[in-house]
C-alpha cells in the first residue's frame, strides 16, 4: 500500500476518560508515515477532546452504534448512520467499545470500512450479541491471557483474536518521580506510618469495601482513595463505611487527581481491590502504573491482574471480596521495607520487559500490518 492507511478509532466519549487516555497514547505515537489515524466519539464533552484537536486529526462526533430492534429496520438505519460519514473511507474501523454490541460492524460495513476490529476490554461474555460481534469482526484485540483462553481459543475466534494488553508511559510513571504533591505533609501523616494507595473511580467494581474492612485489621497504615465520585450512591456509602469501621483520619478520599505519579511517589503500597463478580477488569492501567513507578502493589487474583502482577515475586495476589487476605498481605508489607522494595524493583523491572506503551504500539502496527496483508 503506497499511501498510509486510513484507522478510524471509536469510543463512546472521553468523558470517563481511562480506556480514552490509553487510546489516544497510541494514537499519538503511531508511524504517520504508515497509518492515518482519526477518532469518533458518539458525545464530545470529555478533557481529552484538547488533546484529540491539538494531534489536528480528524474527530468526529457522530453516532456508530444503533440499537438492533426493530430488526426489520436494522439495514436501513445503519446505512443511514454509515451516510454521516460523507464519502469518508477508512481502511480499518477500530472499536474501543466496551459493550456486547454487533451494530457497529454493519455500520462501519456499510461506511466502506475495509476492516472493522474491536479490543475486547471486559470479562464480560456470554450473549448471542457478543458472538454476533466478535463473528463481525476482522481481528480482536484481547486484553489478557484469560479471555484467549476463555472466549477465543476455539474455531474461527481463534484465528481472529490476538493478544493486545496495555502499556504504560514509563518514563512518565517512574521510581525517580518526585513527592510534590506534598500529601504526607498536608494530610499529617507520620513518617513512620504505611501509606497504601487505590486509584480508581468509584464504583462498585473497584471493590473498595475489601479494602477498608482490611485497613481496620491493620493499624498504622493510611489509605489515600484517588478517585472521581461516579457512583454518588457508592460513593456516600463508602464514606459511611469509614465511620462505622472507625477509619476517620486514616482514609483519605481525595476525589481525582491528575499527577498519578506523584501520588505514588507519596505511597509505599498500590492495592487494587477488584471485586470479581463484576467481570470488568481487561488490564488495570492503575496497576501497571503503581507497577512502574516501582511500588509494591497487591491485586485480586481476577483475569487482568494476574497478567500483570507475579505472586510473590513482582508483588502479591489474594483472593477476591476476602478482606482477611487482604489485611495479611498488608500487614506482611507493613513489616517488611526491604520486601517492599524487591516487590517495587521487579513491578518496574516487569513493566520495562512485557508493558510499555512502545510494545503496546508496535503489537497495534502488527496487527493493523496483518489485517492489510502487509506483514
Amino acid at each position: 500500500m503506497s499511501e498510509p492507511a486510513r484507522i478510524l478509532y471509536t469510543i463512546p466519549n472521553f468523558i470517563t476518560a481511562g480506556s480514552g487516555r490509553a487510546m489516544l497514547n497510541i494514537i499519538e505515537r503511531l508511524d504517520r508515515s504508515r497509518f492515518l489515524p482519526a477518532v469518533c466519539v458518539s458525545k464530545k464533552g470529555g478533557d481529552l477532546d484538547r488533546v484529540v484537536d491539538r494531534l489536528g486529526i480528524p474527530f468526529y462526533e457522530l453516532p456508530t452504534t444503533i440499537s438492533p430492534r426493530p430488526y426489520a429496520s436494522l439495514l436501513r438505519r445503519a446505512r443511514a448512520a454509515a451516510s454521516a460519514f460523507d464519502g469518508d473511507r477508512f481502511d480499518i474501523w477500530h472499536s474501543f467499545h466496551y459493550a456486547d454490541d454487533y451494530t457497529e460492524p454493519i455500520v462501519a460495513r456499510m461506511a466502506g470500512a475495509g476492516a472493522w476490529v474491536f479490543t475486547k476490554k471486559n470479562m464480560g461474555w456470554g450473549s448471542r450479541a457478543w458472538w454476533l460481534r466478535s463473528m463481525l469482526a476482522a481481528r480482536i484485540g484481547a486484553q489478557n491471557s484469560d479471555m484467549l483462553r476463555t472466549f477465543f481459543a476455539r474455531g474461527p475466534l481463534r484465528r481472529k483474536a490476538r493478544p493486545l494488553p496495555r502499556g504504560v508511559v514509563a518514563d512518565r510513571f517512574s521510581p525517580e518521580t518526585a513527592p510534590r504533591l506534598g500529601l504526607r505533609s498536608s494530610l499529617q501523616i507520620s513518617s513512620s506510618d504505611l501509606v497504601v494507595a487505590c486509584v480508581g473511580h468509584l464504583v462498585p467494581v473497584k471493590g473498595h469495601p475489601t479494602l477498608l474492612r482490611a485497613l481496620a485489621d491493620v493499624p498504622g497504615v493510611h489509605l489515600l482513595v484517588a478517585g472521581r465520585p461516579a457512583d454518588k450512591e457508592y460513593a456516600s456509602s463508602l464514606e459511611r463505611m469509614v465511620g462505622e469501621l472507625c477509619l476517620s483520619g486514616r482514609v483519605h478520599f481525595l476525589g481525582g487527581v491528575g499527577d498519578i505519579a506523584a501520588l505514588h511517589a507519596e505511597a509505599d503500597v498500590s492495592v487494587l481491590p477488584t471485586w470479581a463478580k463484576w467481570r470488568m477488569e481487561g488490564c488495570p492501567v492503575a496497576l501497571l502504573e503503581a507497577m512502574s513507578c516501582g511500588k509494591a502493589c497487591v491485586a485480586t487474583d481476577i483475569p487482568g491482574s494476574r497478567d500483570l502482577v507475579e505472586h510473590e515475586r513482582s508483588g502479591l495476589l489474594v483472593p477476591p471480596e476476602d478482606p482477611h487476605a487482604l489485611a495479611a498481605a498488608l500487614r506482611r508489607l507493613s513489616a517488611s521495607p526491604q520486601e517492599r522494595a524487591a516487590f517495587g524493583a521487579a513491578a518496574r523491572q516487569r513493566v520495562l520487559d512485557r508493558f510499555t506503551i512502545e510494545r503496546e504500539v508496535a503489537a497495534h502496527e502488527a496487527l493493523y500490518s496483518e489485517v492489510l496483508g502487509l506483514a
